[in-house]
C-alpha cells in the first residue's frame, strides 16, 4: 500500500474514503532504563530509545496500512506521526492520515 505524506498523488485521482491511524505504546526493560538513566548524566544519544522510536514508528505505520486495507483503501495521503510520553518510561506514537480509493 502507498503511505505518502503528499496531498496528491501525481497522475492518479482518487476519492476519499475517510481517517485511518495506527497506534503503538512501547517501553523499555529496567535495565535499558538504568543504563539511559547514566547515559543522562554524561550526554550524548541513548540508543536503546532511539531504536525504540524506530520500532514504534515502523509498528504504527503497519497497522496505519492494515486499518486503511479494512476499509478498502488503495493508498493514504497526509501520513503524519504524533507521539507523546505516557509516565515516566512509556513512549506512544500514531501514525495518521486520509485513506483513498482510486479512480
Amino acid at each position: 500500500m502507498l503511505v505518502t505524506t503528499t496531498e496528491k498523488i501525481p497522475g492518479k485521482e482518487y476519492e476519499i474514503i475517510g481517517e485511518v491511524f495506527g497506534l503503538t505504546t512501547n517501553s523499555k526493560n529496567i535495565l535499558k532504563d538504568i543504563g539511559a538513566s547514566l547515559k543522562n548524566i554524561v550526554g550524548g544519544e541513548i540508543k536503546a530509545y532511539t531504536e525504540m522510536q524506530e520500532e514504534s514508528r515502523q509498528s504504527a505505520i503497519e497497522r496505519l496500512k492494515k486499518n486503511a486495507e479494512v476499509l478498502g483503501a488503495d493508498a493514504i495521503v497526509m501520513m503524519r506521526f504524533d507521539s507523546g510520553s505516557i509516565g515516566q518510561d512509556m513512549q506512544s506514537v500514531t501514525a495518521y492520515g486520509t485513506a483513498v480509493k482510486f479512480k
